[in-house]
């Protein structure tokens, strides 16, 4: 008689399974039994039951045991008997086990260069595990202990990730076997059989939770039922998939897959919006370890793995976990510029060394980071799950820290800064990250681009953590849109607002700056080492009507939103100039000053100019110069200062980016309006010259010539040497020693490519008195020649 089919796609989402007893912790619904299971359980035990009364009758032979098959299906009978006989059964019944449906072994067929991590774009990542993307097929080769009777038997899979997998929240996923996949959800179907092996194709989910699950294969006949135990070696590492329209993180377009999730190097820029500086950041997303040790960050921070499924959750845990304060996160944060306790900021040139000694030593923030090692390790945590991703730079960079989307100077009644005050910053650069997304927790039209930032400045919802904020609601002052859309819009377009003091005590609003902030927000260029400027991404044109309502928008929703006010007519500008890429470290610095008169009378301004070391942040070091003057201007008049600062004035003041900044404030004497303004800029660092020397081969032994030329009248005490590059050689920190003023060096490191290709070789420099000092050297590679090549 035919055994009767019944579907069971419909019968669960996740694909529950009726003849499934779950392990541990599942629902009380999921531990029923079907009628028939218990019947055939029910003879099973009568026979074994009559083979123990009666061994001459029903005779036990020996058999093998079975050892990667757990068989289940015994009932309460058996165990009662086993007990009561004092010791268990070593064995079980030779008729029972050939009848039995038993897993013998499972080829994942998981080798780098096969083809299912070819098609699932993960052959890249230098490990031997089973790693695909969500939503897209994959095949396996399961050999059993007899062929497969597709009337009389059964299979289906089961996966499990997190601590407490369930099927409920996704992390327990139960596979069926069908006659036709679908796609969009979990499913296999035998595409071929081979006498005791068949290959199952796969269909999976593409809003499955991404991390490590573990697989078992549990079959089912008459005879009962048997489970595989669980090989670490089949664990499956399923990540999100760019590639799938299913998945929310799709893209598509090829190019920026290849640049977003694929391209292991970047760049990241820094400097001055006047003085762009770059450097290449080596995220080596494939680097061996690194998928784990990005996995563990995701365990450390304790959310729930049934989260994992969404890229909102997962890039905010990211964003939290990248920095150190309330989870001990990746990177501890350090701005002081003392590093004595652990490495430079400037120092790092990559992510992977960052992550690996985060993961070697159990989860202990790595010391130390600034803005842009933050941001490129979630560039690297965030590509290595398969989210698209770009690391991103903003000059002129706000920190506002009253929510007021604006950024508040405080004046005396001399216009003198009132330092104590003024806690709002204006960052030279600040260094975050782009993160693509489709966003349907939001109104439409806010999918795409999303800003996250993970250094640590302000708290979201009671953690250091930022984003992500749609760009396309930062560009139109939708601040009420999550998550922390106020402070990445404060960032990038908030107005500059001046105060002075008044005799009782308060302040009045005396001028509003606007342009100020959000200059040249930059990213690489899709395909090539170019800069693309993407600020039209994050804000309209300065000063168009489309840009005034947006910042009219979010200030209504500011906590200062009564103090903003329309432009008044002025008659007086000031504007500060530098000339070409502006001045050296070690030389003197040479800026111009621009006063304007568009009036048709004469003007005088009283100008007041103070100079000043600050840290990249935006936070004030040490003032270095002072000056006032008065300045008499011509009608319609344009008078241009020339304005000197020598090197024995700063000297013993700078701190790591070299970054100053002028404020100049004034009073038109005449009319009494106020004029200010304020220009950041930097002393630019040489670079380091990198030499290849020798022809690169993988496997032969090659080596490179750095070379640097110290430019202060100075000596630098305990120089080091940091060299890295995916493929040529892991980081390296060579103790140098001391380097002459004005002296040029030069040392030569040794090392064996591993890796074929077009690679980039990555240096820095670092000392007490000069940092952000850095080279780059391309590489090819070429496969070594077999030796019985012609």
């Amino acid at each position: 008689m035919p055994v009767e089919k019944h579907s069971i796609r419909d019968r669960a989402a996740v694909g529950r399974f009726p003849t499934v007893t779950f392990g541990f912790e599942e629902d009380a619904e999921e531990e029923k039994e079907g009628s028939e299971e218990n019947n055939a359980e029910k003879e099973n035990a009568c026979q074994r039951w009559l083979r123990k009364v009666c061994p001459c009758c029903y005779p036990t032979p020996n058999e093998e045991d079975v050892t990667d098959t757990l068989v289940t299906g015994i009932d309460d009978l058996d165990k009662e008997n086993e007990a009561n006989s004092g010791k268990p059964e070593t064995g079980g019944d030779s008729e029972l086990d050939e009848l039995l449906l038993k897993v013998q072994s499972i080829d994942l067929m998981k080798d780098k260069s096969g083809e299912t991590r070819t098609e699932h774009h993960t052959n890249l990542y230098q490990s031997d595990n089973f790693i695909i993307r969500r939503g897209q097929n994959f095949k396996m080769w399961i050999s059993l202990s007899r062929p497969f009777n597709p009337n009389t038997d059964k299979l289906h899979l089961e996966l499990k990730t997190g601590p407490v997998p369930t099927v409920s929240k996704k992390t327990h996923v139960i596979i069926p076997l069908v006659e036709e996949l679908q796609d969009d959800r979990w499913e296999a179907a035998i595409v071929k059989q081979d006498d005791k092996r068949i290959m199952l194709s796969v269909n999976s989910s593409p809003t499955a939770v991404i991390g490590r699950y573990q697989l078992i294969v549990e079959t089912d006949c008459a005879n009962g039922q048997a489970v595989s135990t669980h090989d670490p070696a089949n664990d499956i590492y399923i990540l999100f998939n760019p590639w799938c329209e299913g998945d929310s993180v799709f893209m598509d377009s090829e190019d920026e897959r290849q640049e977003y999730v694929l391209n292991d190097i970047g760049r990241i820029y820094y400097g001055t919006q006047y003085q762009i500086g770059e450097r290449t950041w080596n995220y080596g997303q494939f680097d061996d370890g690194i998928l784990t040790a990005c996995l563990f960050v995701l365990e450390k921070s304790g959310t729930p793995a049934s989260g994992w499924s969404d890229p909102v959750n997962v890039v905010r845990v990211i964003s939290a976990m990248t920095n150190s304060p309330d989870d001990r996160g990746v990177l501890e944060g350090n701005w002081s510029g003392d590093y004595s306790l652990g490495t430079s900021p400037t120092v790092w040139s990559g992510s992977v060394e960052i992550l690996k000694e985060y993961h070697k030593n159990n989860g202990t923030p790595v010391k130390y980071g600034q803005c842009w090692a933050f941001a490129g390790v979630v560039t690297t945590v965030a590509r290595c799950f398969g989210i698209p991703c770009r690391t991103v730079t903003n000059f002129s960079s706000a920190h506002d820290t009253d929510v007021s989307l604006t950024t508040d100077v405080y004046l005396d009644e001399n216009l003198e800064p009132i330092d104590y005050l003024n806690t709002d910053s204006i960052w030279n650069f600040h260094v975050w990250n782009d993160c693509w997304m489709a966003r349907p927790d939001l109104p439409a039209g806010n999918g795409g681009w999303q800003a996250v930032d993970a250094t640590p400045q302000e708290t979201s919802q009671g953690t250091f953590c930022c984003g992500p904020a749609s760009l396309a609601a930062i560009r139109y002052g939708q601040v009420f849109l999550k998550h922390d859309t106020p402070f990445v819009f404060a960032e990038v377009n908030s107005d500059k607002i001046y105060w002075q003091k008044n005799i009782d005590g308060t302040f009045s609003k005396i001028y509003s700056e606007k342009k100020t902030m959000g200059h040249f927000i930059s990213t690489k260029a899709v395909g090539s080492d170019e800069r693309n400027d993407i600020t039209h991404l994050y804000k309209h044109p300065e000063g168009s009507e489309a840009e005034r309502i947006a910042v009219e928008t979010a200030c209504s929703y500011g906590s200062k939103a009564e103090a903003y006010s329309p432009p008044t007519a002025q008659d007086v500008s000031v504007e500060v100039t530098m000339k070409g890429k502006g001045p050296e470290m070690g030389g003197d610095a040479e800026l111009t000053i621009v006063l304007r008169n568009s009036s048709s009378e004469q003007r005088t301004v009283i100008l007041h100019s103070q100079v000043a070391v600050m840290y990249y942040t935006g936070v004030h070091k040490a003032t270095v110069r002072k000056d006032n003057t008065d300045v008499d201007l011509l009608p319609n008049e344009e008078k241009i200062l020339e304005w000197t600062l020598v090197y024995k004035d700063y000297k013993d003041q700078l701190i790591d980016q070299a970054a100053l900044m002028m404020t100049l404030s004034g009073r038109v004497r005449e009319t009494q309006q106020v004029v200010a303004t304020q220009f950041s800029f930097r002393l630019r660092t040489p670079d380091l010259i990198i030499k290849p020397i020798g022809k690169a081969v993988v496997g032969e032994k090659m080596a490179v010539e750095i070379s640097f030329t110290n430019p202060l009248p100075q000596v630098l005490k305990a120089v080091i040497f940091h060299v890295e590059g995916l493929g040529l050689l892991t980081a390296q920190k060579i103790n140098y020693g001391d380097i002459g003023s004005r002296a040029s060096v030069s040392l030569t490191e040794h090392f064996v490519p591993t890796l074929p290709g077009p690679r980039k070789l990555l240096a820095s420099l670092d000392c007490r008195q000069l940092t952000q000092v850095h080279g780059v050297a391309d590489i090819t590679v070429e496969e070594k020649k077999s030796n019985g090549a012609l």
